[in-house]
C-alpha cells in the first residue's frame, strides 16, 4: 500500500491509497460468486447463474461493495502511515478501480490542530472582586418587601412608592413601533424600570386621567433602532394604588420560611453570597479563557464547529418547547457558529493544557464537585447525585468540570493577575 497526502486549507487533508489492482479485482469476484448463489435471474436455476451475466447485471452494485470493504480494510492502517487522526469519519472524494496495475481511492478529511500554548506568565487577566455592604443587604431585604407589598386602589394622586396600572402606546413620527403599546401594564413609580422622564410624568396624576409625554430613549439604549430616537407615550391612567404598610417582623420571617427577622437576615446574606460568588465565578471564568483564546490563535475543525453549534440550536429549541412557546419562527442553526467555534476552541486548549501539565480529576474530585452542584437541585439533590451514579459515564461532564477548573487555578497562579473591584449591584443587576 502506497499513500500521498496533500495538505489543503486550514486543517482539510486529502489522502490517496494505491493499491495493487489485483487486490480490487480479487474483491469483485468473491462479491460476485456470493450474489451468483443468492440472486434469481429468468432461464437459470438459482445458485446456477453465470459470473459473466451476474457482472453484467449487478457489475455497479459489485463495485460500489468492493471500493467500500476496501476502504474499510485499509483506511485505518493508511492514516497510522501517516500519523493522523481524522476529526470525523473520512469522505470518499475519488476512486479509480479501471487502472491495469493500481487501483486507488482518495479521501478527504479535517485533523486537529496541533496547539503550542502560550506562556501563562505574560498573560494579564482581570479578576473581579465584590464585597457584600450593609446597603446591599439593605437593599435586598427592600427586595424581599417587594415580593410581598399589597396594594391598595386610591381616588388620590399619584406619588413616589404608588403602583399604576397603565395603558400607553408609544409613537416614533406618529407611528408605534414593536414593543411600545402595552394594556393594563404595572409600574411602580420611583423604580426606574422606564427610560428617565416616564416615571416623572407619572407623579401627580388621578386614575382616569390621561397623560402625554414627550421623551428621548437614551443614547446606550439597549435596543439599538431606538437609542437617541425622540417618542411620545399617550397614556392611560387606569388605576393609582399604594401600598399597605408592611411591617418586618415575624410573620415576614415566616413567609420566606424563618422563624424570625435575625435567622432571615443570616439566610438572606448566605444567598447573596451564594448568588454573588456564584456570578463573579462565570465572570472571572470567563476572563481567563477568554485572554486565553485570543492569545492561543490555531484554526478549529469545522465538523466540530457544526456539531457544538447542532447541540446549541437543539438547546434553544428545548427551552422554547419548555416555555410552552412555538419554534416555527426560530433562527438558523449558522446563527450560533461563533459562540460554537469559542467554545470548540476552549475545549481543545483545555484538553491540551491538561495533557502538558498531566492534569486529571480523581474519583474524589469528582464525587465532591457532583454534590456541590446538586446542591442547587434542594430537595432534589440526592435524585440528581444518584442518576450520576447510576451511569459512570454520565461522570464524564462533571470530570471535564473539574479538569477546567484546575486549568484555571493554573493560568491564575502563573499568569500576571490584577483585581478589580465591583459593587453587588453592578454585578446582581
Amino acid at each position: 500500500m502506497k499513500t500521498s497526502l496533500e495538505t489543503l486549507k486550514g486543517l482539510f487533508r486529502s489522502l490517496t491509497i494505491d493499491l495493487p489492482v489485483n487486490i480490487f479485482n480479487q474483491k469483485m469476484d468473491k462479491i460476485l460468486q456470493k450474489m451468483a448463489l443468492k440472486v434469481n435471474i429468468d432461464g437459470f436455476r438459482k445458485g446456477k447463474v453465470p459470473i459473466s451475466i451476474v457482472r453484467k447485471r449487478f457489475g455497479n452494485n459489485a463495485n460500489s461493495d468492493a471500493i467500500n470493504e476496501i476502504v474499510n480494510e485499509t483506511l485505518t492502517d493508511a492514516l497510522a502511515q501517516v500519523k493522523l487522526t481524522p476529526v470525523a469519519q473520512p469522505v470518499i472524494t475519488k476512486v479509480d478501480s479501471k487502472g491495469n496495475k493500481n487501483f486507488s481511492y482518495t479521501v478527504k478529511f479535517e485533523v486537529f490542530p496541533k496547539i503550542k500554548v502560550a506562556d501563562f506568565s505574560k498573560l494579564s487577566i482581570e479578576q473581579t472582586k465584590v464585597n457584600i455592604t450593609k446597603d446591599d443587604e439593605q437593599k435586598t431585604l427592600e427586595g424581599l418587601k417587594d415580593r410581598l407589598t399589597e396594594y391598595k386602589a386610591v381616588k388620590c394622586k399619584s406619588k413616589i412608592g404608588d403602583r399604576l396600572s397603565i395603558d400607553f402606546k408609544g409613537l416614533i413620527n406618529g407611528e408605534t413601533f414593536d414593543g411600545g403599546e402595552a394594556k393594563d401594564f404595572k409600574i411602580v413609580l420611583g423604580k426606574g424600570s422606564m427610560i428617565k422622564g416616564f416615571e416623572e410624568g407619572l407623579i401627580d396624576v388621578s386614575y382616569n386621567s390621561r397623560v402625554v409625554l414627550d421623551l428621548t430613549f437614551p443614547k446606550e439604549y439597549y435596543m439599538d433602532k431606538l437609542a437617541s430616537k425622540d417618542v411620545t407615550f399617550e397614556i392611560n391612567i387606569n388605576e393609582v394604588a399604594s401600598p399597605k404598610e408592611l411591617k418586618l417582623d415575624e410573620t415576614f420571617a415566616k413567609k420566606f420560611g424563618e422563624k424570625n427577622m435575625n435567622a432571615l437576615r443570616v439566610s438572606m446574606k448566605e444567598q447573596m453570597r451564594v448568588e454573588i460568588d456564584g456570578r463573579i465565578g462565570y465572570l472571572n471564568k470567563n476572563a481567563i479563557f477568554d485572554k486565553l483564546t485570543t492569545v492561543n490563535p490555531f484554526d478549529v475543525p469545522q465538523h466540530s464547529i457544526d456539531n457544538e453549534a447542532q447541540n446549541l440550536f437543539k438547546a434553544m429549541q428545548d427551552r422554547i418547547q419548555h416555555q410552552g412557546l412555538s419554534t416555527q419562527a426560530e433562527m438558523p442553526v449558522t446563527a450560533f457558529n461563533d459562540e460554537a467555534q469559542r467554545r470548540v476552541k476552549l475545549g481543545l486548549l483545555v484538553n491540551q493544557i491538561s495533557r502538558d501539565y498531566k492534569l486529571s480529576a480523581s474519583m474524589k474530585q469528582i464525587d465532591e464537585k457532583l454534590k456541590e452542584i446538586s446542591q442547587t437541585y434542594g430537595e432534589n439533590a440526592q435524585q440528581m447525585i444518584d442518576f450520576y451514579n447510576q451511569d459512570p459515564t454520565r461522570k464524564l461532564s462533571i470530570e471535564l468540570l473539574v479538569v477546567e477548573k484546575m486549568v484555571q487555578d493554573l493560568i491564575l497562579d502563573k499568569a500576571q493577575v490584577t483585581f478589580k473591584q465591583k459593587k453587588f449591584q453592578e454585578i446582581t443587576q
